[in-house]
């Protein structure tokens, strides 16, 4: 073989002449993946996508792309658990993105700039009522009026809200920012009846075109306790709604609750701001079996609150409370031990759970399901045609980001309905799974920390406990987001592709590849930092 001095290249133009793109067996396809954090929404928020424009800080975008599908972004950015968080691809590399605390500062800012909704449809004729202004209702109210129907909300109690008013303490949810996204919702042109009550749902159908039942879990579940007379006993759901009032409850010194979920720490704690010097929890399970929220119970740990494990309520007289000692079997369920114990407490108040008054329904066969619920088809519809529920009313996990989402559901199956139709959601995409990431392209950033009020400064008041976010760091944790499973123009498969393949189409539109030349090595798909490239058979 002959020496060469110098390497031998081709001649100008020849790698084009070279049609690489024949010796392929694979494919690269750039694909949508649907995020584990917009899966895992109930309120169904894309919640990617207004991530993806925060994050340019494009605020006023990102809170129109947020309320197409939650109108409430202040309100759930403080009393939604987050599942979204939970689901969060970047919790597997460092800790997740805080989506919530993002979420929050737009609705902060959207009240504090005046931000308004506009109607997207015309008017349509159609009247629509809706029974109860709780979250489930609002939604549903907010999202009929901007696809152009006339909404009319009769609400049983004096103000608007439900159990966001009426069950959520102020030191979590501020009542200037709950009535500011109310009224925000109410400029559409939406009608709300207060102190309107609804006994006969059949006779208020009357007039209307579409009912939508959001009724909320408001009366408390009652549990016998022997009592002596004199004991005070109340329950959680008034104790928290009487907060609303002129005047707060008479809860005493000492306050033993009786419960282990979300309500009962709120009661534990608002009792700390209103004088008592020990609010206890009696709750009959371990810790680690508590319905409540891990976060809260430590909240509630910090104020002072207290907790009494595997222990329940026997008889309560004269400022005593008599509870046995329980241990668990080896299925790990409570059983008595017979060990009794003597509390000291001026009050009991029960928090065992909530139910829904379905009195106004009462009269009308086959709405009520065999748990007590009301029965709505996949729809959200009853048997009654045109009378649609959800919320609490219907068998769902009760929190107020569930409720948001049925309003969504039910307003668009209602719209449907409405116009003669079916209304069929669009199929989703298959989820950006962690494994799909390549996640060497991403920097360590902290996950930007929330602050909280001094233990000693909450229990003298309801000043909200947790803080939001400012612009800059909002802004750094919008940034966070890994964009799993969808193309945010990075330039890596342009960038790395050996055969030159991959066409830049412009500032979003994304790429477009040249099958002439690609090989189907899949390079990109490999490097591409967000797994939005899928390699699929060649079609021969």
């Amino acid at each position: 073989m002959e020496n060469k001095p110098f390497a031998i290249t081709l001649d100008v133009g020849s790698s084009r002449a070279n049609h690489t793109g024949s010796w392929r067996s694979e494919r690269p396809v750039y694909a949508d993946h649907l995020p584990p954090c917009n899966a895992a929404c109930p309120a169904g928020e894309d919640i990617q996508g207004w991530l993806y424009l925060a994050e340019e800080g494009r605020y006023r975008e990102a809170f129109e792309k947020l309320t197409l599908d939650n109108p409430m972004p202040a309100v759930m950015g403080r009393v939604c658990y987050h599942p979204c968080e939970t689901a969060c691809n970047r919790g597997k590399l460092d800790t997740a993105v805080g989506i919530n605390a993002v979420e929050r500062f737009l609705g902060d800012e959207a009240i504090r700039q005046g931000w308004r909704f506009q109607k997207q449809a015309a008017a349509s004729g159609k009247r629509v009522l809706i029974v109860g202004a709780g979250p489930s209702g609002l939604s549903a109210a907010y999202h009929l009026a901007r696809r152009g129907h006339a909404v009319t909300i009769r609400e049983a109690g004096p103000m608007a809200g439900g159990m966001m008013r009426f069950g959520i303490p102020k030191y979590r949810l501020p009542r200037d920012i709950l009535d500011a996204e109310i009224a925000r919702i109410l400029d559409l042109g939406v009608t709300l009846e207060l102190n309107a009550k609804i006994d006969d749902i059949k006779a208020a159908m009357q007039g209307f075109d579409a009912t939508f039942l959001a009724i909320g879990a408001q009366l408390a579940k009652r549990a016998y306790v022997p009592a002596a007379e004199g004991a005070r006993i109340l329950d959680a759901v008034s104790v928290l709604r009487s907060m609303e009032g002129a005047e707060a409850p008479k809860l005493g010194r000492r306050v033993v609750i009786y419960g282990g979920g979300n309500t009962a720490l709120d009661v534990a704690r608002t009792a700390r701001r209103l004088g008592a010097e020990e609010a206890l929890i009696v709750y009959r399970r371990t810790r680690d079996r508590m319905p409540a929220h891990d976060f809260e119970v430590e909240e509630a740990l910090d104020e002072g609150v207290m907790m009494k494990w595997l222990s329940t309520i026997k008889h309560m007289e004269d400022g005593k409370i008599t509870v046995e000692r329980m241990a668990l079997d080896e299925k790990g369920f409570p059983q008595p031990t017979g060990t009794l114990e003597t509390l000291e407490a001026d009050s009991l108040v029960l928090a065992l759970g909530q139910d829904v008054d379905l009195g106004l329904i009462k009269d009308v066969p086959g709405l009520i399901s065999e748990n007590g619920g009301i029965d709505v088809d996949p729809g959200m519809m009853t048997k009654l045609p045109g009378l649609f529920a959800g919320g609490d009313a219907v068998p769902a996990e009760r929190t107020v980001t569930v409720a948001m989402g049925h309003g969504k559901k039910a307003a668009a199956n209602i719209d449907a309905w409405l116009a003669g139709k079916i209304y069929e959601p669009a199929p989703k995409h298959g989820e950006a799974a962690f494994a799909r990431l390549n996640t060497w392209y991403y920097t360590d950033a902290p996950h930007q920390v929330r602050a909280k009020l001094d233990a000693a400064r909450r229990v003298d008041g309801f000043a909200e406990v947790v803080q939001g976010l400012d612009a800059e760091t909002a802004l750094f944790e919008a940034r966070r987001c890994l964009s799993c499973g969808n193309c945010f123009e990075c330039d890596n498969c342009y960038g790395v592709c050996p055969d030159n393949a991959i066409i830049k189409l412009g500032a979003g539109n994304r790429y477009r590849i040249d099958t002439d030349f690609c090989k189907g090595c899949g390079l990109c798909a490999a490097e591409c930092p967000c797994g939005a490239i899928d390699m699929v058979p060649e079609q021969i």
